[in-house]
């Protein structure tokens, strides 16, 4: 993982974390451009299903997701000790500069010996990943998932049909452009519309209540939201067909 920690102190004794913390922001950054990779990962595995490449060149996309997962898992576990090492150390204030690097590791290596191979699955995006490939194979009719839902033979623009409902936000009543899934309760709306409707509920002090008629979920947060890959997908293919030649 990341190099050397390395600290310094003045003539009082305070030990000065500014150089570590610096080197904490830059890890955060590397986590987030670990988040966009795992983007660009599911979004490729996704062009593979609609164009019906080869599984195998799919499954690739699925093992990069995987170290995708694990390295975030370690680069988490890392940050969490050397923070948890600093405030070790600001508590304990003490009058010489202990071993950081040493302490990191210890602290680095307890958290990693708890890990389990299954681990890396509790990660949210590749928990999504799982989910939205999942449900863009059967939107595709693949036989091995029609054979497993007993929907094959189903003829594809009845499911269409059946579904297009779905392709309406029931905040603005219009077709979405760019769907936001609800973890929660698994409804879905318009990005624009539905993060203004939170936001102005929090600015007013009250809870955002789901705007689907029927739904009881009545705490929405921003948090809860996350980009609908397969039903946008559904959305622009369904244009595709429709659209006079």
């Amino acid at each position: 993982m990341p190099g050397r920690s390395s600290s310094n102190s003045n003539s009082s004794g305070f030990i000065s974390f500014s150089g570590i913390e610096s080197a904490l922001s830059s890890l955060k950054n590397f986590q987030s451009c670990i988040s966009s990779g795992m983007d660009t990962a599911s979004s490729v595995a996704f062009d593979l299903v609609e164009t019906q490449t080869e599984v195998s060149s799919e499954y690739s996309m699925d093992k990069a997701m995987i170290e995708f997962a694990v390295m975030d898992r370690e680069l988490s576990h890392y940050v969490k000790a050397v923070q948890s090492t600093i405030n070790h150390v600001k508590e304990e204030r003490p009058e010489k500069i202990p071993d950081l690097k040493l302490l990191v590791e210890k602290k680095f290596l307890a958290l990693q010996s708890k890990n389990s191979d299954a681990d890396f699955q509790k990660n949210e995006k590749f928990v999504q990943f799982k989910q939205q490939l999942r449900e863009l194979k059967k939107q595709y009719g693949l036989q091995a998932e029609r054979e497993a839902d007993g929907t094959e033979g189903v003829d594809e623009d009845m499911i269409v049909t059946q579904s297009q409902i779905n392709f309406i936000c029931p905040i603005t009543q219009l077709e979405m452009k760019r769907p936001m899934k609800n973890k929660v309760c698994g409804h879905t709306y318009e990005e624009e519309a539905i993060v203004r409707m939170i936001e102005c509920k929090q600015k007013r002090k009250k809870k955002a209540r789901c705007p689907k008629i029927g739904c009881s979920h009545e705490d929405m947060r921003l948090s809860d939201l996350i980009q609908d890959e397969v039903l946008r997908r559904a959305i622009e293919s369904h244009k595709k067909r429709t659209q006079p030649s």
